[in-house]
């Protein structure tokens, strides 16, 4: 199956034996939460880059239409919550005792507008129909356009969502369902430096950007989230199984 991921078409191949024993039952999972709950349910899909949460979240949406279940399921991202482009350029942080601008770590923590993403997270909980802001990855900037959000089941995906980290351990309990992804670091490290050159940088551009900035984050992430409900983990070959 072909899919548009950040902009880029990439093949979609998950198993019959990961769509049969890892991903409709997750699905059921998730289903069964929204039945007894009898509202709208939000699940968290966390992971280091380079996992393919983004592939996984919209393809559980796919899936999802493929099951006999009453509810709508919707999966949306975090990435619309950076900062603007204009802000990350003028904004400097200190961090581990050295000042930085944060265009220069761009997808770290420090570069999410958390107070804005937790205000339209409460807007989840409360309202039937939410507008998010989304990414524009042709812009590489944040959208001045949003979309709307009036699914029962809403999955929401970022490496961030349950970092256990001062203000961002707080997005915990909007979640009715916590999932993550573990992987190991050696093996996203050739996955992120080949998306890199997909998107157009050369391999020793991609592998400086790994090394400076996609590598951080991966660590940070792994070393630094608090316990999921669900574990998920990918094998050496890219496949999921239970955690």
């Amino acid at each position: 199956m072909r899919m548009m991921i950040n902009g880029l078409e990439v093949d979609v191949d998950y198993s019959k034996q990961e769509r049969e024993e890892v991903l409709n039952p997750l699905l059921k999972q998730i289903s069964s939460i929204r039945q007894e709950k009898g509202e709208r349910i939000i699940v968290y899909l966390a992971a280091p880059p380079g996992t393919g949460k983004t592939t996984l979240s919209q393809f559980l949406e796919l899936a999802y239409k493929e099951l006999d279940s009453p509810y709508s399921f919707q999966s949306i991202s975090i990435d619309g919550f950076h900062h603007k482009a204009a802000y990350l350029e003028k904004t400097a942080v200190t961090i581990e005792g050295q000042r930085t601008y944060l265009k220069n770590i761009k997808g770290s923590p420090e570069s999410f507008d958390l107070h804005s993403l937790k205000k339209h997270l409460l807007g989840l909980k409360e309202e039937s129909v939410s507008e998010w802001p989304i990414y524009d990855r042709k812009l590489h900037d944040v959208s001045n356009e949003h979309i709307q959000v009036d699914a029962e089941i809403v999955l929401i995906e970022g490496n961030w969502l349950l970092l256990n980290e001062d203000g961002w351990r707080d997005l915990k309990v909007t979640a009715d369902l916590t999932l993550f992804i573990e992987a190991e670091e050696d093996m996203l490290k050739p996955r992120l430096i080949n998306r890199k050159i997909m998107g157009g940088l050369n391999r020793e551009a991609a592998t400086v950007f790994y090394e400076s900035s996609d590598r951080k984050n991966v660590i940070r992430v792994l070393e630094h989230h608090s316990e999921p409900d669900v574990k998920l983990k990918m094998m050496s070959d890219g496949s999921l199984k239970w955690g």
